[in-house]
């Protein structure tokens, strides 16, 4: 779908910073943008984006006065953020309306492609130009849906639900019930007090040799992809958020919890129930015990930490020794 800043503009309710003419196909975040992207700014944590920033359009708040110069046309609305959410409920919307599903459809036997020695049981479905790679097993009552790749060698237990897009590598293994590309968690505050929903048009991305644990939620990005990076073990019952990046080879135990955005390094180790606030950045061979709660940057590999809000070890451990006497006492 193409839009012109001024077309953006019109239906927006904004005005036109630039040229009326630039055009955007696809969405992106403001630190990808690049020549046909549409990307948004209305977090100040972000700005520095703005000025490298190659998008053709930006969606800006009326009131933001840049400090050098901005390359992206910029369209300003009364509250970037609500627009963007006002425009992804449209284009996803229309992505529904465009889509023709008459009654009970089979698509094994027309557009999907599957591998060798594919198995695939009973009450399972697989949606419409969805590849299968070969030798992997899809088990009883799994969702697949539309344009999904899954690559060879998977395993994919009962009751999985593996939305439409989502790109699934070789050699994967996805427990029961798991959830694979559900919205993220993204709505957008109204002058009434009410919440819009923001639609989630991106997909998630699930690398060679990863093992996901039952029960365990990966939300599709808004824009852009959820990526979960090659040999990550994650537990039962975790929740990825949107837009979140993990590295290669990070392991966590059961229940964390993962907020928005966040880029996690490679070789982590979490234990259960740790908790990261969202935009965060989490340094290489950060380890991070049970139970953590992190509220901030961790820029240093190789870090330990434990508490909430965390703490390196060795400052963790001499405060620890201060609360346990005060609460003798």
């Amino acid at each position: 779908m193409e839009f012109t800043a001024k077309q953006l503009a019109q239906v927006l309710k904004g005005t036109v910073d630039g040229d009326p003419e630039a055009r955007a196909t696809d969405f992106a975040k403001i630190e990808h943008g690049k020549p046909g992207k549409l990307c948004f700014y209305a977090n100040p944590k972000y700005e520095a984006y703005v000025y490298t920033c190659q998008a053709s359009i930006l969606l800006v708040n009326k009131d933001f006065v840049p400090t050098a110069k901005v390359t992206p046309t910029m369209v300003r609305v009364e509250n970037a953020y609500s627009a963007l959410a006002e425009l992804l409920k449209y284009v996803a919307t229309k992505k529904r309306t465009d889509r023709r599903h008459r009654g009970f459809r089979s698509s094994w036997f027309l557009t999907t492609k599957f591998g060798k020695k594919v198995y695939l049981g009973s009450h399972s479905y697989v949606g419409h130009h969805a590849v299968v790679g070969d030798h992997t097993k899809i088990f009883e009552n799994v969702y697949v849906g539309d344009n999904t790749v899954i690559g060879k060698n998977c395993l994919i237990y009962p009751g999985v639900v593996i939305y439409p897009g989502m790109v699934i590598g070789d050699n994967v293994i996805i427990h029961s019930n798991a959830v694979i590309g559900s919205d993220g968690f993204g709505n957008a505050p109204q002058p009434d007090g009410t919440w819009e929903k923001i639609e989630h048009l991106g997909n998630v991305i699930i690398g060679d040799n990863c093992e996901i644990g039952a029960c365990t939620t990966i939300d599709r990005a808004e824009m852009e992809s959820t990526i979960i990076g090659k040999g990550v073990k994650i537990d039962n019952l975790c929740q990825i958020a949107h837009n979140v990046e993990i590295g290669d080879n990070t392991v966590m135990a059961a229940q964390c919890g993962i907020a928005g955005s966040t880029k996690i390094g490679k070789n982590c180790i979490f234990g259960g129930q740790v908790g990261i606030a969202g935009h965060l950045t989490i340094a290489d061979n950060t380890t991070i015990g049970a139970q953590a709660g992190i509220i901030g940057n961790i820029r240093k590999p190789g870090e330990v930490l434990l508490g909430s809000p965390a703490l390196p070890v060795r400052n963790y451990m001499k405060s620890y020794a201060v609360f346990k006497r005060s609460g003798q006492e």
